[in-house]
């Protein structure tokens, strides 16, 4: 019964098509993949016959960051790197004998995780909790503490020199409470309890 289901709703569409003409143009043969977390774009092209492939990047601005024109293909994978262009939005056109494709990306700084901090809750200790940070040499942190709707609580930026531990007890707050620790590197790890 569902095959027979399907089957009626598939004519149906193909009718519906045939009936109203043909589906609009898409971003067929377009596809704009990140690569994690690097600041390289993979474009990936498939077209319908070999022929010259024109690429534009435009900025918001809708100026021409890059092109580059390929010749003789219906495929290709093109790595993007955006190292040194402004973060922001961009748009990648494709440009082929069957019209202009378009997708637009967002080119953001990645965020690393502090892989050198560690932030728990003592079990039978209400209120507190212990942030350790892993460090080599001289350090500075910064320790932020925001309530469960997201007012810091507390702040502080240390100097350490080597590895540091610290208890922090919060009281007087209902709710969660959200840990935001920040190395020298930038890097921030956040741990909500």
């Amino acid at each position: 019964m569902k095959a027979r289901s399907l089957f009626i709703a598939a004519l149906f569409a193909a009718a519906s098509l045939a009936a109203f003409g043909k589906e609009e143009p898409s971003n067929r043969g377009l596809a704009v993949v990140p690569v994690k977390g690097a600041e390289v774009f993979k474009v990936i092209y498939k077209g319908e016959t070999a022929g010259k492939v024109k690429l534009n990047i435009y900025n918001t601005q809708s100026q021409l960051v890059f092109t580059e024109t390929f010749n003789g293909t219906d495929g290709f994978i093109c790595p993007l790197n955006f190292t040194g262009l402004a973060y922001g939005d961009y748009t990648i056109e494709l440009i082929d004998a069957t019209g202009k494709k378009t997708e637009k990306v967002s080119f953001k700084p990645a965020v690393a995780a502090a892989k050198n901090v560690h932030i728990s809750k003592l079990a039978k200790e209400n209120g507190k909790y212990l942030v350790s940070v892993a460090a080599q040499g001289n350090e500075q942190i910064s320790v932020k503490i925001y309530d469960a709707a997201n007012n810091l609580v507390h702040s502080e930026t240390k100097t350490v020199d080597g590895n540091f531990a610290q208890l922090y007890t919060v009281k007087n707050v209902n709710g969660a409470l959200t840990f935001e620790v920040t190395d020298n590197a930038g890097n921030t790890k956040t741990v909500r309890f």
